[in-house]
């Protein structure tokens, strides 16, 4: 019994170490982050000014909390926008600043840049990490089919030379709001101090595509090296008695021993923590595609877990298409007599479109494959059966240069799913 007792606890000590140790913050490139090179939090007070630089050929900038296809705007909050439509935000992301405000874009439906800054006073050849904070500001089952934002961030040098690109993969919607933080490092090229900072939305459709960002920031990588202790001197020989001296006592063996200095620990300082509007936060890192070279680690599946809809439904795969890496478009359609059909779709458990209704217009999204993202599992559920069941769409998949028709059938017991693989 006592041996019993003794193994569970054991377990258990062993289960609790593991679940901390997971709930430790990952750190890029176990980097000490000095304080931020540049932070646009977008202010506060009545007159905020224009923060992009450079002229916008696809947005305008707008001064109401509900700016209109194409306009963005500076704002403390949103409230009822679009027969409500939008969620509601009633403060920005940044902690603790009186009336700050947040980058509220209405996205226009050809996408397009709707963010460009200077960021001066780099050091060449340094690592530094570009972060942003992000929300989908569209509800689950709003006025129009979801068109999910897929920001991609580039860093350009002033000789107009790419040095490097991010995308936050797709921005999903949820029932209330969730700021979501992105980050990636970056290493600045030789001879390199300025960089220009642009942002594109690179969905297109301007209905349900629709979000706010927070809290930029560019901080220097410190790369943390443990000191090494340096080696103890080794002991002299004693020196041996000789014995035809034996009235001179023999000398004592000399050590000399060098005390090692001590070894200096060098703890990395948290990042600020910020706040959360009173909804979930949860930090994401974004995708990345760097133009130089950086570390590629494997991404894992979202850690989703499986929805109910897929739970409870048989969900048979009628498609499996493998794709050199590149952007796959995706467009949903109706099939046969637009009768009201409506569907949600998940991508990797992860619900990207919410009750929309299938017609002659296509519902667009992308995806990306690539060796971080070799697998992606779509799953068509049927939201109703619309007036002639059963629940019938068509999906054209466009993959480097090569179009698939995938007819699928839905109904109410029965979902479908399409897997994409990176060839090998």
């Amino acid at each position: 019994m006592k041996q019993k007792t003794f193994i569970s606890k054991v377990i258990l000590l062993l289960f609790i170490l593991f679940v901390w140790r997971k709930e430790l913050p990952a750190q890029q490139y176990n980097c000490n982050f000095k304080e931020p090179l540049l932070t646009i939090d977008f202010s506060a007070g009545e007159n905020e000014k224009n923060i992009n630089e450079l002229s916008l050929p696809k947005y305008r900038q707008d001064f109401s909390t509900c700016p209109n296809d194409g306009y963005y705007s500076f704002v403390s909050n949103t409230s009822n926008c679009f027969n409500d439509d939008w969620l509601t935000l009633n403060e920005d992301h940044t902690l603790n600043d009186a009336d700050g405000k947040m980058m509220l874009v209405n996205a226009n439906e050809t996408g397009g840049v709707f963010f460009n800054v200077t960021i001066n006073g780099l050091k060449e050849n340094t690592t530094y990490q570009l972060a942003a904070w992000l929300v989908n500001v569209c509800k689950i089952r709003g006025g129009c089919a979801p068109l999910p934002p897929n920001i991609n961030m580039i860093l350009i040098a002033p000789d107009g030379k790419k040095v490097a690109s991010f995308q936050t993969g797709l921005l999903s919607q949820n029932p209330t709001v969730q700021w979501k933080g992105y980050s990636a490092n970056f290493t600045t090229p030789q001879d390199i101090t300025t960089l220009i900072l642009t942002m594109e939305d690179k969905t297109h459709g301007g209905c349900g595509n629709d979000f706010a960002m927070d809290d930029v920031t560019v901080r220097e990588c410190v790369m943390s090296t443990p000191n090494v202790a340096t080696d103890v001197n080794p002991l002299p020989k004693p020196e041996e008695k000789k014995t035809s001296d034996v009235s001179k006592p023999a000398e004592k063996p000399v050590t000399n021993i060098t005390k090692p200095p001590e070894k200096k620990i060098i703890i990395a300082k948290p990042s600020p923590v910020k706040k959360d509007s009173g909804a979930i936060v949860i930090e994401k890192k974004v995708m990345d595609t760097p133009e130089i070279a950086l570390p590629k680690i494997k991404d894992k599946l979202p850690a989703f877990p499986v929805p109910q809809p897929i739970l409870t439904r048989e969900t048979p795969l009628i498609r499996r298409i493998e794709t050199a890496a590149g952007e796959i478009i995706i467009d949903l359609y109706d099939n046969g007599q637009i009768d009201g059909d409506t569907v949600s779709i998940y991508h990797n458990n992860e619900l990207i479109v919410s009750g929309a209704a299938l017609s002659d217009k296509p519902i667009s999204f992308r995806i990306k494959v690539d060796n971080m993202h070799p697998h992606h599992e779509l799953v068509m559920v049927a939201d109703n059966l619309g007036s002639i069941p059963p629940n019938t769409s068509l999906m054209i998949i466009t993959a480097n240069n090569k179009r698939y028709e995938v007819f699928i059938s839905s109904s109410e017991q029965k979902n479908a799913k399409i897997a994409i693989d990176l060839k090998e």
